[in-house]
């Protein structure tokens, strides 16, 4: 038996969003400005206001506050620039870190999702300017390959993209052979399972059966090792190793939300019902059933809490857990099943 997936509402990331972007911090529900922006943050707002189904006036105005972001953290030559003051400032300098491969992933997901054609332009222009780096960070490369598969789901001759996810099958390393640790680095540490996702999405984009096995294979053991006594128990910021006990504190909802992704994507070229499993057990962390036994979300504006740890949930209401709700909660509504 299923129950309904509760309804994502966009209230509160409306609330954190002004004329500049998306304020990253909040006090309890309140926008805290003085922390600024980030491109991290504008990336994931462009992938769920663009990922929402049906035309909406407020979301559509979302994407494109989004997309001009993105634009203006972009160099002429495709590196990004991360974080903006509450000025209107940016305070870094364009690099091909994290912030590069996350808005190649929102750029292609836009272009492939987006109902509005003004704003699939622009993805388009924008994704062909940052495809023409490469990152030697495992995490950048990741985001930007399922980018690259997003934007091949929309054109299937985009040879910028194409050429992006060769360059990043080729430089995968090879696998250890260790059937105790297949993860391709000596500890877990943040945004997981997009490793697994890169994978998953560039074998089935390019037609390579072992790429998109070996990213299953990697995403069923991630699954696994992050389960704990039947409920999502995910690795924190602090990271975890093969011999770390478990549970790990502090957890946040964006680790959830990429193996959420993850499992979506799975879902969609493989029929084992774990992958199915893996996001019902990500909606049901979200609704409580973690290690705490909390709820990590307020289901009345759709914001998401900062932390769960060991002492409760740390109740500030952030743009990148807020986010990482909204996303938890389009990945299950689309797969239309929730534990019952």
């Amino acid at each position: 038996m299923s129950t309904p997936v509760p309804e994502a509402k966009f209230d509160h990331l409306l609330r954190l969003t002004d004329r500049r972007g998306t304020v990253a911090n909040a006090r309890l529900g309140q926008p805290a400005p003085d922390r600024g922006y980030y491109t991290d943050d504008m990336a994931r707002v462009l992938v769920v206001a663009t990922r929402e189904p049906g035309p909406d006036g407020e979301l559509n105005a979302l994407a494109g506050i989004a997309l001009r972001f993105l634009a203006d953290a972009q160099s002429f030559d495709g590196p990004c620039r991360n974080h903006m003051d509450s000025r209107g400032i940016w305070l870094d300098e364009p690099t091909v870190q994290d912030c590069w491969g996350r808005c190649l992933w929102a750029l292609g997901t836009a272009a492939a999702h987006s109902n509005v054609g003004r704003v699939r332009q622009m993805a388009i222009i924008q994704f062909e300017r940052a495809a023409q780096k490469r990152s030697p960070w495992l995490r950048a490369q990741a985001f930007a390959a399922v980018g690259a598969a997003e934007m091949l789901s929309f054109d299937p001759v985009h040879a910028p993209a194409r050429t992006l996810l060769v360059d990043y099958v080729a430089g995968l390393a090879e696998s250890s052979g260790d059937l105790r640790w297949p993860w391709p680095e000596p500890r877990l540490t943040y945004a997981n399972a997009v490793l697994a996702e890169a994978m998953i999405a560039a074998g089935t984009a390019l037609e390579d059966p072992a790429v998109r096995r070996r990213g299953l294979d990697l995403l069923a053991w991630l699954v696994e090792f992050e389960t704990r006594d039947g409920h999502l128990s995910p690795t924190p910021a602090a990271g975890r190793g093969p011999q770390d006990a478990r549970p790990g504190f502090d957890q946040q909802p964006a680790e959830v939300a990429a193996l959420a992704d993850a499992c979506a994507r799975a879902a969609r070229v493989d029929d084992d019902p774990v992958w199915v499993d893996g996001v019902n057990a990500a909606l049901a962390w979200v609704c409580g059933a973690n290690d705490i036994g909390e709820p990590m979300w307020d289901p009345d504006t759709g914001a998401g809490y900062d932390g769960l740890c060991t002492d409760g949930v740390d109740v500030n209401q952030g743009a990148e857990s807020t986010l990482a709700v909204l996303s938890i909660l389009q990945q299950a509504r689309r797969l239309s099943v929730m534990p019952g």
